[in-house]
């Protein structure tokens, strides 16, 4: 972090001590201080000229050897005036991303993983608006009590690392007992602590809104001089910074439970309330000298976990390290709510011995048939003498539909990632036109961020498969080392993206070297120093609206998409009869 304002001031100086004036150059090649003839006056074409006082461009060997290899001198009005209008409504967009770890830096991580991988952070979110569609579409199946807190407290636990255990009974007695109906809606009301729209989230996503508007309509009202030309690169720095937009505007939509200590404190009030069945009785489970439950968080066992040391972070963009874990632990919470479900629909008692009582098929059954022991409560939750489709019976270490998900988030996240071709085609269709300095900036972001996307995705399945399979030394330390590097090149690409939009803006790459695109042009390299009107600013202007369309409408299409898939349908609640109200009391008391 320490270098970036170092390279800043250096480039600072750079641009204050060795500035050049093209303009100025380009006289004095047309009154002919460098010779006349084909010596390498230009047309907006690069087509050498023979007469050096038409020339409106110069050969990059002559731009050099006119102008010297500095950049342009530093402009202190210019860059206040771009950067406040063109880059700090983005940054300051930032500060609306959802955080969640106490640690602040931990929080300062999950910024530059977003910022450095916008790959990764629209996977994440699109991961976690499909989980939502396909928990509540699993559980639809299901009208066991409580089905439908169930899928709306997983969903909201997304953001943070929970553990299933079924031991002692722990998770059978949580599905079944009616004491443990308010288990369900206390959990569901203590985690109702959003990360959701505010007076300062509107007031930047607006802010960001019509800066970008009027960027637009500033880079199609100028009169075609050089600086105009140059400066209209706020548009490209821009659309480069589009995709936060829609990731920012997602995450509100979908309103994570990301607080770690809310979330802390959501599970222990709701674990107080928790009773479990044993051979005897029904107690609650806080008297039992028990140190786990039924549902939990792993905060704690995470923290020294080197492996795992992502599915802690509750930050929203770690959905992707928690995702095959959760899904685990769903299917673990599924097994026995299907089990209770099907023993429900053939109408057989937790204990055999009470005769079943018909109900309204809308109501929930009587609760004297969700009494029992310990013995006959775990059975309950069990496949035994049950009779399921044959689909249902191979249940692999992955989960169902896994794959699919992955591979639609990941194509969203790509598509919303490389809308940053809309800042390339900017940049690359602006004389001088061709592979530049700015255009290989932008380049090199989207490929880190992708490549960052890769090892991160990488590194989790392997987690995933040493910790719910045989232990495998050689994939845990690929999958440790695969996060560390993420991260590192994480880091770099954040910092990068940022300098490079200083760098325009501070008239860093205002020099011949990058205005002579010598990246893709190689020896046929010129500087377009003046532009005409003519096929060249045709297809300038033709870019510019291209550009402009394709990164709104990716923006566009992405929100779209979160929109479709947020507030799924849920299972319908069973309702309560009055007498099962009346005997709960009793009993409970």
């Amino acid at each position: 972090m320490r270098l970036f304002p170092v390279v800043l001031l250096c480039a600072l100086a750079t641009t204050t001590a060795y500035g050049v004036d093209f303009d100025r150059c380009l006289k004095s090649v047309q009154n002919g201080d460098h010779g006349t003839g084909r010596i390498g006056a230009t047309d907006n074409e690069g087509n050498i000229l023979n007469d050096v006082q038409n020339a409106i461009g110069l050969t990059y060997t002559l731009c050099v050897q006119a102008c010297g290899g500095g950049p342009e001198p530093f402009d202190w009005s210019t860059f206040s005036r771009e950067f406040s209008a063109w880059l700090l409504p983005w940054l300051a967009l930032i500060s609306q991303l959802p955080f969640g770890p106490k640690d602040r830096l931990d929080n300062i991580e999950s910024v530059l993983l977003t910022v450095g991988s916008p790959t990764l952070a629209a996977y994440s979110l699109a991961l976690t608006v499909l989980n939502g569609r396909w928990i509540a579409r699993r559980f639809s199946k299901y009208t066991y009590p409580n089905v439908r807190n169930a899928v709306r407290a997983l969903s909201s636990l997304q953001q943070a690392p929970i553990q299933v255990s079924d031991r002692d009974g722990l998770l059978a007695s949580l599905i079944v007992l009616p004491q443990n109906d308010e288990w369900w809606k206390e959990l569901i009301e203590w985690l109702e602590y959003p990360h959701t729209w505010s007076v300062s989230a509107v007031t930047s996503i607006a802010w960001v809104v019509i800066a970008y508007a009027f960027t637009v309509v500033d880079s199609f009202t100028g009169d075609l001089s050089p600086d105009w030309v140059r400066n209209t690169c706020g548009q490209s720095v821009a659309s480069i910074w589009l995709w936060l937009l829609p990731v920012v505007v997602g995450w509100l939509l979908v309103s994570p439970k990301c607080n770690e200590e809310r979330l802390r404190n959501a599970m222990l009030r709701a674990n107080l309330l928790a009773y479990v069945a044993t051979d005897s009785q029904v107690l609650l489970a806080r008297r039992l000298s028990k140190d786990h439950h039924a549902i939990d968080l792993a905060l704690v066992e995470l923290e020294d976990d080197n492996l795992r040391v992502d599915e802690r972070n509750t930050a929203p963009v770690y959905n992707f390290a928690r995702f095959l874990p959760w899904v685990q632990s769903v299917e673990t919470i599924l097994l026995c709510l299907e089990a209770a479900s099907a023993r429900c629909e053939r109408h057989e008692s937790v204990d055999n011995d009470n005769e079943w009582v018909l109900t309204q098929p809308n109501e929930k059954p009587d609760m004297r048939h969700r009494m029992g022991n310990l013995r006959q409560v775990a059975r309950y939750c069990t496949m035994e003498g049950l009779q399921l489709h044959p689909s249902r019976k191979s249940r692999g270490r992955w989960g169902p539909n896994v794959r699919s998900r992955i591979i639609t988030a990941s194509l969203f996240a790509l598509f919303l990632q490389w809308g940053t071709w809309a800042a390339i085609i900017i940049v690359y269709f602006t004389p001088t036109t061709g592979l530049g300095c700015r255009s290989a900036s932008y380049i090199l972001f989207g490929v880190l961020s992708t490549l960052v996307w890769m090892l991160l995705l990488a590194s989790s399945l392997l987690s995933h498969c040493v910790t719910a399979s045989r232990p495998n030394r050689a994939c845990r330390w690929l999958s440790i080392e695969l996060r560390r590097l993420g991260k590192l090149v994480a880091t770099f690409n954040a910092l990068w993206i940022v300098a490079t939009c200083f760098f325009q803006f501070t008239n860093f790459y205002d020099n011949c070297y990058c205005n002579s695109a010598v990246f893709g042009r190689r020896h046929s390299a010129f500087n377009v120093i003046v532009i005409v009107f003519g096929d060249t600013s045709r297809r300038m202007w033709d870019a510019w609206i291209g550009g402009t369309f394709l990164g709104s409408g990716v923006a566009i299409i992405f929100v779209t998409f979160v929109v479709l898939h947020i507030n799924p349908t849920l299972p319908k609640e069973l309702e309560s009869q009055s007498q099962t109200e009346d005997i709960c009391v009793c009993r409970c008391n």
